[in-house]
């Protein structure tokens, strides 16, 4: 089997073969760190850990890189308006967003390069543009030629006369052509800048991926991601760039997660549905999110809406619920069971369907349904009067196999925080108090379970750990 991914640069599925066998480079577009990330922004960093963990699952050695944009005119409005340094809001939201992703079971990238660390690179990148003719300067500011690239317009499958000017690429009088886009703009009063040898300035948003893809990964990288709404223009304008610069294919294979809608439409601040990750991670399992993000295919919409969320509850907790069960009767039955080859063969079965359906374009959706099976297999097989534990240790094994490939591990139960138990511990008293004793027993039981020791004493209740 070969793994089968649609390019959007030839709009059809193609064996997916690195340049070098069994390594793969893969790059993907960051935020700009201006504030929290939203649920769009959260949709391909889940989509393409799941894509960066399944490439290593079918044995690929993946170098994974994905930049944040630390520097542009929303970071420097927001320095503006909150009166601070365009860094120190970079630093506060880069945080922010590491928290957010590593809630939502996403790996930290192989590197996560800055735009700021890489100032010196882009004007070097810009100055070879320049000198190839590719680029002009015009009042401090430099500019790509747009027409003069021409395979310009092949990812968005448009010609250049037909290409529509994009909402970061504005007309004006300094530009030869309308669609010539920013490599590097004059610096404006009070604005954070470099010196160049075009004047003090900043790089233009395009040019930061181009520069940071080839600095961590070389001129031609396996696997370019990002969002649906990057094909034009900042995919296409780094293809220009790239290639203008070095001769050679930017990306060989283009990967683009489609749009969130919120209810139905669109998510916009002016219909004010405009969802932060930090504030559903406040009332929502983050496990619940990224179940709900793969439950579609990458490339479609996904709409969020409480149903859907309340389907991606329900369904993350019959597979928690069909594996606590296994974990249950390993820990309480005897091994009498029978037939274990072939149970145990459903089970290996239940690997080559997911991975065939993973194989064909990273399809989760498919690949979610396939360990619906394996937990009714499992709860089939516990209906069986004697049960081996060879097969129930296989299933469990399958289970947390296939769960870990999709980022979504059974949790471990923790050990209960000081405040977790001095809370619990107050509950007990009032139960007692109440005549509750039910309630009060519970979380005697809980406590037990957890090691911890109850001593009551003249001054009240205490507690030690065993």
């Amino acid at each position: 089997m070969t793994i089968q991914i649609f390019n959007s640069l030839t709009r059809q599925k193609e064996e997916f073969i690195p340049l070098e066998e069994g390594k793969v480079k893969m790059y993907v577009c960051g935020p700009t760190v201006y504030n929290y990330i939203h649920i769009g922004n959260a949709r391909p960093v889940i989509v393409y850990d799941t894509v960066r963990r399944y490439l290593a699952y079918r044995g690929f050695d993946v170098t994974y890189v994905s930049n944040f944009t630390d520097v542009d005119d929303k970071l420097i409005r927001a320095a503006n308006e909150l009166g601070e340094e365009v860094p120190q809001i970079a630093e506060r939201f880069i945080k922010a967003y590491f928290e957010d992703t590593k809630a939502l079971g996403c790996a930290e990238a192989d590197v996560h390069p800055r735009v700021m660390d890489h100032i010196p690179q882009i004007i070097d990148f810009i100055e070879v543009l320049v000198e190839k003719g590719y680029a002009y300067e015009s009042q401090g500011d430099i500019y790509y030629r747009t027409r003069k690239f021409e395979g310009y317009g092949k990812l968005s499958h448009q010609s250049v006369d037909e290409l529509k000017i994009g909402a970061r690429i504005e007309t004006g009088d300094k530009k030869e052509d309308a669609l010539d886009f920013a490599l590097w703009k004059s610096a404006k009063p009070g604005e954070i800048s470099w010196e160049s040898p075009w004047g003090a300035g900043r790089p233009g948003w395009h040019i930061e991926c181009s520069v940071m893809a080839r600095e961590h990964l070389g001129d031609t990288i396996d696997i370019h991601a990002g969002g649906q709404d990057l094909t034009f223009p900042h995919h296409e304008n780094e293809i220009a760039q790239s290639e203008a610069l070095t001769g050679k294919t930017f990306a060989r294979y283009w990967m683009h997660n489609g749009y969130i809608n919120i209810d139905n439409e669109k998510m916009s601040k002016s219909l004010n549905n405009f969802v932060l990750v930090n504030d559903i991670l406040k009332e929502l399992d983050p496990q619940v999110l990224r179940m709900f993000m793969l439950s579609v295919h990458y490339r479609h919409p996904i709409n969020y809406s409480q149903s859907l969320v309340e389907d991606a509850i329900a369904g993350l907790e019959r597979l928690r619920t069909a594996y606590a069960n296994l974990k249950h009767r390993l820990e309480t039955s005897a091994d009498l069971g029978d037939h274990s080859d072939i149970w145990l063969a459903k089970i290996n079965g239940i690997r080559e369907a997911f991975i065939e359906t993973m194989d064909d374009d990273f399809n989760t959706a498919a690949g979610i349904s396939k360990i619906f099976d394996l937990s009714r297999l499992s709860n089939m097989y516990l209906l069986e009067k004697q049960t081996a534990s060879e097969v129930l240790e296989a299933f469990i094994a399958m289970f947390d196999e296939l769960m870990n490939v999709l980022g979504l591990p059974f949790k471990q139960e923790e050990e209960l925080l000081d405040a977790e138990v001095e809370a619990l511990l107050a509950e007990r008293i009032e139960a007692r108090k109440n005549r509750d004793f039910a309630r009060a027993d519970e979380i005697r039981d809980l406590f037990k379970e957890k090691n911890i020791i109850l001593e009551d004493t003249a001054q009240g209740t205490r507690w030690k750990r065993g």
